[in-house]
């Protein structure tokens, strides 16, 4: 279990993120068709995996499109744009905002991500959603990178997660 904080105040999650080097767990994730998708969805590609609570909040959304903006730098990368927010939801955003170079998964039909991540936020106001982190795996999806932010209202290291990806 880690703690993360929220306006100051401690929240804990459900475990740790997983550690560079180790090999990420699989997962099963909503995209915006209603279609499942997992790790093997994405083969031979390196992924950025970016997770957050909600895209209806000014961080979340900032982070989604900071991934989106470095995306196009980035064509041998999948930016994955993580949340419990539903499909549609999550689409709306992407629309009304032009963002075209993320891919966007929703824990809407469980939250085993979150679990088997250790983001799934287990008490304070916002439990049973994601805290935010960033985990950056290779084409075999081997850990490059994570962090777990320690205040979720701030952003995630943007250049640490990049650079990780060589």
């Amino acid at each position: 279990m880690a703690t993360v904080h929220l306006q100051g105040n401690a929240v804990n999650t459900s475990g740790d993120l997983p550690a560079k080097g180790a090999s990420a767990p699989d997962f099963k994730l909503t995209n915006g068709e209603l279609k499942d998708k997992t790790l093997s969805d994405f083969a031979g590609k390196k992924k950025v995996l970016n997770i957050f609570p909600s895209v209806d909040t000014p961080t979340c959304a900032l982070s989604v499109k900071q991934f989106n903006n470095h995306a196009a730098q980035h064509s041998d990368v999948v930016m994955l744009q993580i949340s419990a927010d539903l499909p549609f939801a999550q689409g709306r955003f992407c629309g009304d905002n032009g963002l075209e170079n993320v891919e966007t998964l929703s824990m809407m039909r469980d939250r085993s991500f979150a679990q088997d991540y250790g983001t799934l936020l287990v008490d304070g106001p916002l439990a049973g959603l994601s805290a935010r982190a960033v985990v950056v795996l290779d084409e075999n999806n081997s850990v490059l990178h994570s962090q777990l932010v320690n205040e979720i209202a701030d952003e995630p290291d943007y250049e640490a997660a990049l650079a990780s990806l060589g």
